[in-house]
């Protein structure tokens, strides 16, 4: 039984502002089948690939990040906003749409040289993931990939992206 994906994302029209059509994953998340089948696709697409550590951002990158580090035997590394983690950190400042936003990874994270898959629920812009991309180089980690569940391509953010293999489930 092949479980279709799209079917279980919601659409919220006007959220979190008029025209915007938010993409709503909780329909798909409290639905067992449906969220396996959703981590059971990012592990198929992955592959082969040797991988020592899964990185998930804040904080939908969670949801689907530490599940497939679970089934790959690896650690799961957390990206939070400023001022949420505890130890020693790495930052960097990325642009949003309106303004601009920090991310920040613990210094001893990411050995030099580690095979990183970066994973989270949406590529929109790619600002998000660029910004944990650059938190990833900056402790010298190899990107395997990226990772994501949903992709909006009419925001190009694989554009911002090049260089780096790209791996989505569904596509709008």
């Amino acid at each position: 039984m092949t479980i279709d994906l799209v079917a279980k994302i919601r659409d919220i029209p006007d959220f979190p502002k008029p025209g915007i059509q938010f993409k709503d994953i909780t329909t798909l998340l409290k639905d067992g089948p449906s969220f396996k089948a959703a981590i059971d696709g990012l592990l198929a697409q992955v592959g082969d690939r040797k991988v020592d550590a899964v990185v998930g951002m804040e904080s939908r990158g969670f949801i689907f990040g530490a599940p497939v580090a679970y089934a790959l035997g690896v650690g799961f590394v957390p990206v939070r906003k400023l001022g949420k983690l505890p130890a020693d950190v790495v930052s960097v400042e990325y642009d949003l749409e309106y303004g601009s936003a920090t991310l920040e990874m613990h210094k001893d994270a990411i050995a030099p040289g580690a095979r990183v898959l970066i994973v989270d629920d949406l590529l929109a812009t790619g600002g998000t993931v660029a910004g944990t991309i650059e938190l990833v180089k900056q402790l010298r980690g190899e990107i395997v990939a990226l990772a994501f569940l949903i992709e909006l391509t009419f925001l190009k953010g694989r554009e911002r992206l090049q260089g780096h293999d790209i791996l989505t489930l569904v596509r709008y």
